[in-house]
């Protein structure tokens, strides 16, 4: 009796993966971990003073812009504002626009297949163009301002949402999209009371969350004219006012916190 349970503890428990799987991954793992040694050597070189000169400075950079200039909250308060403003007016048209070119991009909405591979086309050539290269290209049309940062982040904020949403459709359950076929019903009613209330919870979620990236993709749009309190920012590194800089950079950090903070709370509420 003893040497059969023996025999039964000694027995080879079967692998989850078959040895060529097992193989395929650890060969990835390594070329992965060679590529990321490679790179950091190759940035370490390509650094001037190496990464002990660049510890060597960073006690040079503290001196310089601390402490902050307090006293400069009252004027930087309003391109902070404007800032908001920037997020908040482009993320609300890019969602609007979003809802007609989501829905085209969704294969299980959009049958007629040439109108779905043009709209995802469309989509994937806004998502290719960055932020920053968007708001130099309007700054040059429009001139400095607020005018040509919103633009850009309603290109900026459609590619990304149409994308994200037109997902979330592709997911849905479609058994009630059926039901309402079958009764009768048009396109518009299927999307209205079949679709809408399936999606509509991730596509608030979604939108906060790109509302947020608008706030800190607006402070980095300032920095080549585009308005906002980047702009200011910008300003005050070009002089050297290094302690003002210091405390907008601590403003733009709590602003950007306590929105994050907000919009998330939304989102758990929503979900």
């Amino acid at each position: 009796m003893t040497n059969e349970n023996n025999s039964v503890t000694t027995k080879k428990v079967p692998s989850i993966y078959p040895a060529k799987t097992k193989i395929q991954v650890t060969v990835i793992f390594f070329v992965v971990l060679g590529i990321y040694l490679f790179s950091m050597t190759w940035t370490q070189q390509q650094m001037v003073g190496g990464f002990s000169g660049a510890f060597q400075n960073v006690f040079q950079v503290i001196e310089k812009f601390f402490p902050p200039n307090t006293a400069v909250i009252s004027a930087i308060w309003g391109p902070m504002v404007e800032t908001i403003q920037m997020a908040i007016i482009a993320t609300t048209v890019a969602a609007i626009l979003t809802v007609p070119l989501a829905l085209l991009a969704a294969q299980n909405v959009t049958t007629f297949k040439p109108l779905y591979y043009i709209t995802r086309t469309f989509l994937n050539l806004l998502r290719t163009i960055p932020d920053l290269v968007l708001a130099v290209i309007f700054v040059g049309l429009f001139g400095i301002g607020l005018f040509p940062g919103i633009l850009a982040l309603i290109i900026f904020s459609l590619g990304i949402l149409a994308k994200l949403i037109s997902e979330t459709i592709e997911s849905v359950d479609m058994n009630p999209l059926e039901a309402m076929r079958a009764s009768g019903g048009n396109v518009l009613q299927v999307i209205w009371y079949a679709l809408i209330p399936q999606v509509l919870p991730q596509f608030t979620s979604l939108v906060l969350y790109v509302f947020e990236i608008n706030i800190r993709a607006s402070v980095v749009l300032g920095l080549v004219g585009a308005g906002g309190i980047g702009l200011i920012l910008n300003q005050q590194l070009g002089f050297y006012n290094y302690p003002n800089a210091m405390m907008i950079i601590i403003l733009i950090f709590v602003v950007v916190i306590v929105i994050e903070y907000i919009s998330t709370k939304i989102r758990e509420a929503l979900l």
